[in-house]
């Protein structure tokens, strides 16, 4: 089973970061590292982190390659999960499941989090079926019941 190492995306990081790319296929499905890192660094409430395999935990310098980009919101009780971006040489490696484990984790910690949520693109399969596997379902909230092209979810416990 795949572990993930999360990071603050630094000085140090930051070029390594932008090359992330998903696989043609889904680049409808999500913003790109340029447009995360810009809207994070004027929005405060933004938490955008690079993401390795848990194997380089310890060490100052990664000696691995970064493996992907997620950014997480917390705003009115709130953690949602805005992005996952697992870089399209290391997919179906289970690296996009262990990163969603991590980010609950994390966004447990904060006690003003009450609901992790997070969206995905009505036609994105692939995502439904990994956040139902944890615990993911319908949020019927009222902005998100009827959105055109995102279908919104909640950790349910």
């Amino acid at each position: 089973m795949a572990k993930v190492h999360l990071r603050k995306v630094t000085r140090e990081n930051f070029r390594e970061c932008l090359s992330v790319q998903v696989a043609e296929s889904q680049k409808d499905w999500v913003a790109t590292t340029t447009q995360s890192l810009a809207e994070a660094y004027v929005d405060r409430n933004l938490f955008p982190l690079a993401i390795y395999d848990a194997t380089v935990c310890g060490y100052e310098q990664p000696e691995a390659p970064m493996i992907g980009f997620a950014m997480y919101e917390i705003a009115a009780g709130v953690g949602f999960i805005m992005r996952l971006t697992i870089d399209r040489k290391y997919q179906k490696q289970g690296y996009g499941r262990a990163t969603i484990i991590e980010l609950i984790r994390r966004l447990k910690l904060y006690p003003d989090v009450e609901i992790i949520a997070t969206s995905y693109r009505k036609e994105n399969k692939i995502a439904a079926k990994l956040y139902q596997s944890l615990g993911f379902r319908r949020w019927n909230i009222s902005y998100a019941v009827s959105h055109p092209t995102e279908v919104y979810i909640k950790l349910e416990e």
